[in-house]
């Protein structure tokens, strides 16, 4: 048990830049939506299912207008819990672990690797 602990606390740890990115610039794509959707572009379940995480609607076809308002709130709710569950985790993860040169190298090799990997993929 100890060890799938300490596996869940690395792991979490390692992602935790990435989290925090990714709830950042979907926070700032919530709130800065440059383009309205019409019905014309509702396509597939999938397509609709991303309108929700771009847009803030669903779009359907007996909708005249759409108003993200409340979801945008919902969504910076989440985003400012989320914040703080991974705040708590990393306090967590510093006081339980001796060696905190782990939790360290963990939290430095979440914002490498993806930097790298990015950086791999450019053409």
């Amino acid at each position: 048990m100890k060890l799938i602990r300490r596996l869940h606390l690395l792991l979490s740890c390692f992602f935790t830049p990435m989290l925090v990115f990714f709830i950042a610039t979907g926070w700032y794509q919530t709130f800065h939506i440059n383009r309205k959707k019409v019905v014309a572009e509702r396509g597939s379940w999938i397509q609709r299912l991303r309108s929700v995480h771009v847009d803030q609607v669903y779009p359907t076809d007996n909708a005249k207008d759409f108003s993200p308002v409340l979801f945008k709130y919902l969504v910076a709710l989440m985003s400012i819990c989320l914040l703080i569950t991974i705040l708590l985790g990393m306090v967590l993860a510093f006081k339980s672990m001796k060696a905190k040169w782990q939790v360290w190298l963990c939290l430095l090799l979440g914002i490498a690797v993806p930097v790298i990997t990015l950086w791999f993929g450019i053409k």
